[in-house]
Order: C-alpha cells, then sequence, then structure tokens
C-alpha cells in the first residue's frame, strides 16, 4: 500500500462518478421538500412510503459520495478496508445492472422507454443516465484504486497456497450455497419469458451473474487451477452484490407497502428473500478468504522486509572485515 497521489485516470473517474451524483441528490432534495418537480401525480410523492424510499435512495447516493472522494485522495489509501469495500460491494450491486441493461433497452426502444407513469421522460433520462455515469465512474475508480492499495490481488494466481483456519469452513458455504443460487439464476432467467424488456434485461443479468458467482465461489476456495485470482473474484463480487443488493431492495419495497410494492407476488419476495440472504453468506464467505490470503501476504512480505535490511548489514560488515583482514 502506498500513499502516492491518485493517477489522472482514477480522479477523471471519481469525477465522473460525483458530477453523476449531483442531478439526481439534488433531485430528491426537491421532492423530500415537497416540490415535486417532474411529476405528474403529486399525490404519489406525498404517500409516506415514497416519502421513505425518496429519503432512503437519496442516503444511498450520499453515501457513494465518501469513495467516490476517497479515491481523489491519499488519504482514502489509509481509510479501513471495510469502509471502502461494504459501500462499493453492495452500490456496485445495483449499478452493474443498471449500467447494462439501461443503455440496451433504449438502443432497443428509443424514446418510447422513458416515457409512461407519472414521472416525466426528462426525470427517468436523468435518473438513469445519471446511474450509469455513476456507475461507470465508480467502477472503473474503484478497480484503479484496488489495483494501487492491494496490487496482490490481480497479481497472484488462484493456486496460491497459504494458511487458512477457516478453509473448511469456506468449503461448507461454498458447496451449500451453490445450488440455492443456481436455483435462484435459474428462476430470474424464467422471469425473462414474456417480461417487460427493461425487467428482462435486468433479470437475465442478475440471473446469469448468480449462477456464475456460485461457480466462482466454489473455484475460489477449492483454490485449483492456474489463472488468474482476480477473475473467479471478481465474478463472485458482482453476483453476491447483485443477489444481496437487489434482494434487500425488493424486501425494503415490500416492507414498505404502498403504491411501491403493487404488484409483487409470493415468488418475487421469495426470490428476493433468499437472494439477500444468500448474496450475504457469499460476500461473507470471500471476505474471510480475501482477509487470510491477505494476511499470508502480508506476512510474507514483512519478513522479507525485516530480513533485507538485516542480511544487507551483514553483508556490509562481513565485507569490511574480510577486506580488513586481507589488508
Amino acid at each position: 500500500m502506498t500513499d502516492a497521489r491518485p493517477g489522472i485516470g482514477r480522479v477523471t473517474a471519481a469525477i465522473v462518478a460525483v458530477a453523476a451524483m449531483l442531478p439526481y441528490l439534488t433531485l430528491k432534495l426537491f421532492w423530500l421538500a415537497g416540490h415535486y418537480v417532474g411529476v405528474g401525480d403529486p399525490a404519489l410523492m406525498g404517500d409516506p412510503a415514497m416519502i421513505g424510499l425518496n429519503a432512503m435512495t437519496f442516503g444511498m447516493n450520499a453515501v457513494g459520495l465518501l469513495p467516490a472522494l476517497a479515491f481523489t485522495m491519499r488519504w482514502g489509501m489509509r481509510l479501513p478496508a471495510w469502509l471502502v469495500l461494504l459501500p462499493l460491494w453492495v452500490g456496485s450491486g445495483l449499478l452493474s445492472v443498471v449500467v447494462v441493461s439501461a443503455p440496451v433497452v433504449l438502443a432497443a426502444s428509443g424514446l418510447e422507454a422513458l416515457s409512461g407513469g407519472p414521472i416525466e421522460p426528462w426525470v427517468y433520462a436523468m435518473v438513469y443516465g445519471g446511474f450509469v455515469g455513476q456507475g461507470v465512474g465508480l467502477l472503473a475508480a474503484f478497480v484503479l484504486y484496488a489495483r494501487d492499495r492491494w496490487p496482490a490481488v490481480f497479481t497472484t494466481r488462484l493456486s496460491l497456497a497459504f494458511p487458512s483456519p477457516s478453509a473448511p469452513l469456506q468449503r461448507v458455504i461454498a458447496w451449500g450455497a451453490f445450488p440455492v443460487a443456481v436455483a435462484l439464476g435459474v428462476i430470474m432467467l424464467v422471469g425473462v419469458i414474456g417480461a417487460d424488456p427493461y425487467l428482462a434485461v435486468q433479470d437475465l443479468l442478475r440471473g446469469a451473474l448468480a449462477i456464475a458467482a456460485a461457480f466462482a465461489l466454489v473455484e475460489l476456495v477449492r483454490r485449483r487451477g492456474d489463472g488468474p485470482f482476480w477473475r473467479p473474484l471478481a465474478l463472485l463480487w458482482l453476483g453476491s452484490a447483485v443477489l444481496f443488493s437487489w434482494g434487500l431492495y425488493a424486501m425494503v419495497l415490500s416492507a414498505a407497502g404502498g403504491p411501491v410494492s403493487a404488484g409483487e407476488g409470493g415468488l418475487e419476495r421469495f426470490v428476493a428473500l433468499f437472494g439477500m440472504l444468500t448474496g450475504l453468506v457469499m460476500g461473507m464467505c470471500g471476505a474471510f478468504l480475501l482477509t487470510e490470503r491477505s494476511a499470508a501476504r502480508s506476512g510474507v512480505h514483512d519478513v522479507e522486509a525485516l530480513q533485507q535490511p538485516l542480511e544487507g548489514d551483514d553483508r556490509e560488515r562481513d565485507r569490511r572485515t574480510a577486506d580488513q583482514g586481507h589488508r
């Protein structure tokens, strides 16, 4: 880890993310203050459930400002790892799906995808355009930040040997989560049939990532293969985050009641609940694995760092003694 000045790429990506957040945060402030700009049905926004949802989504985006700012500053490299990874994990689960699905639906349906409902089309364009910019900026800045702070993640092989006291538990969790995550993914993929285009693309991505994460977690805990470590880790990160964050979001909507939970059936709530729990368990298993792997490598580096100066001193002292003896 280094406190060197962040590179121009990381700073630029973080600035893009912050700039994309500001219009959304401003709009939410207007709505929370009772100024329902861009809303054709003010009564809808006055519903207590909608007020709570707007407050929650405003808070979620405001939290995203912290890692975005940290990516542009030297002090960001000294933040506790969990303070960076946890909000990025949840945020990447939500935003990664929107980053892919929104442009695909817009390209397929054109401007008609922005029409309909009580919200003006320009609001949809601003909100989802902001989500895309925020997602691309945050994810790009985070990858560059992680490469600088934890370079071993990107350079080591999957088969790297390291002591892991929790390895048996990790295998139990991985194999236990595997059938559940695959089943949830299949249900999401089946739900694509006959669904609204936007929801169909989202379900397709979520289902594919859930299944990919199940295989990735098993591959990580087995530690077999000579491929790079970061590939299955990235699939586990995105897949578990998608399951948890979208499941949590759906459960919040269901608990809020009112117009935001209209149209939800028993199967959707079942998938959301088990998705949230499965994603959380898979994410925690990955966190244990990363912690032990990082601790093992840090120990090796610390020993090498201590040995090299000492060996250098010994070599210089031995050389001086030998030279003096020859004289």
